[in-house]
């Protein structure tokens, strides 16, 4: 899984329940969530970008 023996960390716990969140809001207010999947969207292109530096 993620090399703990199948045992999720605190990091992946985390990710797992914001992103939960992040789906309720986004789905409640479609609005909001749009500009949110435009955010993320732009951090992860930035991270990729930067990682290989």
């Amino acid at each position: 899984m993620n090399g703990h023996n199948g045992r999720m960390d605190q990091r992946m716990a985390l990710l797992l329940l914001a992103g939960g969140v992040t789906v309720h809001i986004a789905f409640e207010h479609p609005s909001f969530g749009t500009a949110l999947l435009v955010g993320v969207g732009v951090v992860t292109l930035l991270h990729l970008l930067l990682d290989g530096r």
